[in-house]
């Protein structure tokens, strides 16, 4: 094992592909001359060339467009999105595009194509700058989403992205490039759609994904304390999404709270909470408790983001409501 940042972990899985295998590329805003907004693709410009790691102008429907027709030509790009706020810009290419090449030209085309860069909130960003899009892009068919919350799990997923023949919305956050963690040395991949629980437990079952399943840690860690064993499920991938991990782990806790960093509103916890109730609702012993942001856009005030965003204490208080303490 090696430690390394986020960002590195990433530069690694872009670069380790693109050495074996010259039909990937890497495009975006500042990639190459800047080394990437967040330092994620840091010397690649150097290694690969100008060719291969490609500055682009600050137009997201553009350069998406373009990867899309390169992709279905043969090529394998990876697109940086500064933001995936940014990818509102390029939606319709990675909708009506990316997403149905491959059943509109009955499978004469494919699209093997990442998108990827930074999701949800980070810090005071306000309304714009902080939106959790991936339900959105889940609810497209066509779409693989995935959302790493380690180095680890950030290098191999990403591997298994750029290897796969169909389109792959990759998100990350601000707030986690520069978090150290333990990755493996050598090659390895993590499959796509393969959810990991991080901890065991026997009372309560808390799903959750990307950065704010931090915030399930330090909840579980108090909780403990006080004789609640909490098992968490990180999802790695949106979709296609772990059911029978999730379902599973609800047989043996017969509880489950849902933690994510989006609006309330037919979002990933929406559907994780139907599939229960529909598969696993004999097991519950209390209803389902969704942990999301509140239904309103970011507020750019520090006090009123703090009450925006789910924390730790939601957490402890959302576990004890389905214990009924």
């Amino acid at each position: 094992m090696k430690t390394l940042q986020f960002r590195e972990a990433i530069a690694e899985a872009m670069s380790e592909e693109m050495r074996k295998d010259e039909s990937i590329y890497l495009m975006g805003e500042e990639v190459a001359e800047y080394n990437g907004a967040y330092k994620a693709s840091k010397g690649m410009l150097d290694e690969f060339g100008v060719k291969r790691v490609i500055d682009t102008p600050i137009s997201e429907l553009g350069f998406a467009g373009v990867a899309i027709g390169s992709a279905m030509n043969g090529n394998r790009p990876i697109v940086e999105f500064m933001t995936f706020n940014f990818s509102l810009v390029g939606i319709d290419q990675i909708i009506n595009n990316a997403a149905k090449i491959r059943q509109m030209s009955g499978g004469q085309f494919n699209c093997p194509i990442v998108f990827r860069g930074p999701t949800a909130s980070a810090g005071q960003l306000a309304a714009t700058h902080s939106q959790a899009f991936e339900s959105w892009f889940a609810n497209c068919p066509g779409l693989k989403v995935v959302v790493p919350s380690n180095p680890m799990d950030a290098k191999g997923l990403l591997k298994s992205a750029i290897k796969d023949d169909d389109p792959v919305i990759f998100m990350e956050s601000e707030q986690m490039y520069g978090d150290k963690g333990e990755v493996p040395e050598g090659e390895f991949t993590i499959p796509l759609g393969v959810a990991d629980i991080k901890r065991e437990g026997n009372d309560v079952t808390i799903v959750s994904f990307g950065k704010i399943i931090k915030e399930a840690y330090k909840a579980a860690d108090e909780l403990e304390k006080e004789g609640i064993s909490c098992e968490i499920i990180d999802l790695r991938t949106v979709k296609p999404l772990d059911y029978n991990a999730i379902v599973n782990s609800v047989k043996k806790t017969n509880r489950l709270v849902v933690l994510e960093e989006a609006w309330p509103f037919g979002n990933v916890a929406s559907e994780i909470t139907y599939h229960i109730q529909s598969h696993a609702f004999d097991y519950l012993d209390a209803p389902v408790e969704r942990i999301n942001t509140a239904d309103t856009p970011a507020p750019y005030s520090p006090v009123l983001f703090e009450e925006w965003l789910p924390n730790k204490n939601d957490v402890v208080k959302a576990v004890k409501k389905v214990l009924y303490k």
